[in-house]
């Protein structure tokens, strides 16, 4: 993996949006070597090979470049106008920096999408942050529209749909701070922004989240547990069946971007984003 991020001097052929049965690509965000999320990492990324081909994306030892710049627009840059169509026209063009390209390139091949990282001031790594914001561009990820119910094509539809995601977060506090009347608020809320306002923005399906809790405290039996149950996780996940978030082209939003008033009058949480499973 290059580490370097000058903007590709050939153009490239438009990427497939395709996805390969059986390819996962594993995201890892965390930059020790030996820790915790380390061997979750090495372990599950193992495990998945039952599927087929697994793509790794381990952010901190490739030296991936978090911070998106004027240059992801390539021979765009210096032009004037809006920054996120204008990487998009680079990304139509294939004149978007190498080390963008070479992550959409892992990203379109996948079925599965698996993001790991620890918890970090209720949030995920600036490193993983950066990733999303770089990876997932007008264009590639997201920017059609649905010519027929004249909505964007977002929310439950996009770029990236026929692909999963797997989201894997480790957490410093116990189960109880962290839990739906925790102190921390719990670990839906905090990963909302993430698996509704990123992945299912996108059209990429999300699977439950899988928490390790007391991640600091673990012993080394308590740490073989945790990469026991990842392991178990992993070979069942081709049955699981993904969170049942609303679609924006059902029409559960019509007229606004607000949930209609006749669905579950009188509530605000975020769960109202979620079907009734029956």
């Amino acid at each position: 993996m290059t580490t370097t991020d000058t903007a590709s001097d050939t153009r490239t052929a438009p990427l497939s949006h395709a996805p390969t049965p059986g390819t996962s690509l594993w995201v890892h965000a965390h930059p020790q070597q030996g820790s915790l999320n380390d061997q979750l990492f090495r372990a599950g990324a193992a495990a998945l090979a039952h599927r087929g081909e697994v793509l790794t994306s381990d952010l901190y030892p490739q030296g991936f470049d978090p911070v998106l710049r004027t240059e992801d627009a390539g021979h765009l840059a210096a032009d004037p106008g809006n920054l996120s169509l204008r990487i998009s026209a680079a990304h139509a063009a294939g004149r978007i920096p190498a080390q963008v390209l070479q992550e959409q390139r892992k990203l379109a091949a996948a079925e599965l999408l698996v993001l790991q990282f620890p918890l970090w001031w209720y949030g995920m790594p600036a490193i993983l942050k950066g990733w999303l914001d770089r990876v997932l561009t007008d264009g590639f990820a997201y920017g059609d529209m649905d010519r027929e119910l004249g909505v964007p094509r977002r929310y439950g539809d996009g770029g990236l749909t026929g692909r999963r995601a797997l989201v894997i977060v480790t957490a410093g506090e116990d189960a109880a701070s962290i839990g739906p009347r925790g102190i921390s608020g719990d670990i839906e809320s905090l990963m909302f922004p993430l698996t509704h306002g990123a992945l299912w923005y996108v059209g990429i399906d999300v699977l439950d989240i899988h928490l390790v809790t007391d991640a600091d405290g673990l012993d080394a039996d308590g740490v073989a547990r945790e990469v026991d149950r990842l392991r178990a996780r992993i070979e069942g996940i081709d049955a699981e069946a993904p969170v049942p978030f609303r679609t924006l082209r059902e029409g559960d939003y019509r007229g606004t971007r607000a949930l209609r008033e006749d669905l579950l009058p009188g509530r605000h949480d975020l769960g109202i984003h979620r079907r009734a499973v029956r």
